[in-house]
């Protein structure tokens, strides 16, 4: 028992800073994995909300000055020979508002979109707000749905009675599949470009 009471204060130290960074990079699969933390007491439900908005508000951000003020970056012009980048420009164009408060929510567009804000006609200051209402109501959604699966998670765990190294071979198990899964998507990536 030593070892889970060890590896849950590991998640606790480190957790908020995970969710940041996995929110601005990975997206909803660190968010949800905050909510579960949240759920079983290793960090406050509202620093797993906040460390995932900030994460996300920062990196939007960061990308939407690429997309305004580095056009001729490699960077920007890879993103824009992307095929979701148009449909991004077209969707911005249409519906500036609602696009720049949804696009974390559209599977394939996270990434460009905010890059894409940052090429259109929408003011700095404008999506400065925009970004941080979107980051707020897309980390409450899926903090949300972690804590609520966290649930069940917990009531799973309970009625099967795991031992420590059926646990740690679950996280072992767990961590390797989603380190094939980040691998495949990036080859996948690489070679659609």
């Amino acid at each position: 028992m030593d070892v889970l009471v060890e590896f849950a204060r590991l998640i606790a130290q480190v957790g908020p800073a995970a969710v940041f960074v996995g929110a601005g990079f990975e997206g909803h699969t660190a968010v949800i994995a905050g909510g579960v933390l949240a759920h079983q007491k290793l960090m406050s439900v509202w620093v797993s909300w906040a460390c995932a908005c900030a994460g996300s508000w920062a990196v939007d951000q960061t990308l939407f000055v690429l997309g305004r003020r580095g056009r001729q970056s490699r960077f920007v012009q890879r993103a824009a020979g992307v095929p979701a980048f148009g449909k991004a420009l077209r969707f911005i164009e249409r519906y500036p508002i609602g696009y720049t408060l949804a696009f974390r929510f559209l599977y394939g567009l996270r990434m460009v979109s905010p890059v894409a804000i940052g090429m259109s006609r929408l003011s700095a200051h404008r999506f400065l707000v925009l970004n941080l209402l979107g980051a707020a109501l897309w980390a409450g959604v899926f903090t949300a749905v972690g804590y609520l699966f966290g649930h069940a998670l917990g009531a799973w765990f309970g009625a099967h009675h795991l031992t420590e190294r059926q646990l740690i071979w679950g996280g072992v198990a767990v961590a390797g599949g989603v380190a094939v899964a980040l691998l495949v998507r990036r080859v996948m990536a690489r070679h659609a470009r």
